[in-house]
């Protein structure tokens, strides 16, 4: 039976909605406390130019935590092709039905639609990368030894 582990990013979504709703939110109490405020006695500048300025910054952070996360995709889909045609060994059901570290080569890649979590495929077996123990460059072919046994 093949394992197949998915990787959940709905807390990166929600974080991100949740500090757009927050400034949001920020900017309707602003309005109603300018709306409202006692002409007599107006808000602080000061401390209405520090809320807004650390709302910008919150900004440039979720700005930036959107460009490294799609570095961070690049670099795994990356990663993963480098895999390809390598031995790497796994957590996997044996035949037997028990769980263990199983080898073989990665066939291919492949990015589900769904979740877009990248995956491995070797044999029967699709995993992620966090499912990888270790890797081991593939041993050549049969014919890639022949021509260096000849060329020596």
């Amino acid at each position: 039976m093949p394992i197949q582990k998915t990787v959940n990013f709905e807390s990166e979504k929600i974080m991100s909605e949740s500090a757009n709703s927050l400034q949001a939110d920020y900017m309707q109490v602003l309005v109603a406390q300018l709306r409202y405020q006692n002409p007599l006695e107006p808000l602080d500048n000061n401390e209405m130019t520090s809320q807004l300025a650390m709302f910008a910054q919150l900004e440039k952070l979720e700005t930036l935590n959107t460009s490294f996360s799609g570095v961070l995709d690049n670099v795994q889909a990356s990663y993963a092709a480098s895999l390809v045609g390598k031995d790497i060994s796994f957590l996997g059901e044996a035949e037997d039905g028990n769980v263990d570290i199983l080898q073989g080569r990665v066939e291919k890649t492949y990015k589900s639609t769904t979740d877009d979590s990248l995956y491995l495929v070797i044999g029967e077996y699709a995993l992620g990368l966090e499912d990888v123990i270790s890797v081991n460059a593939a041993s050549p072919t049969e014919n890639e030894s022949e021509t260096t046994t000849e060329s020596e």
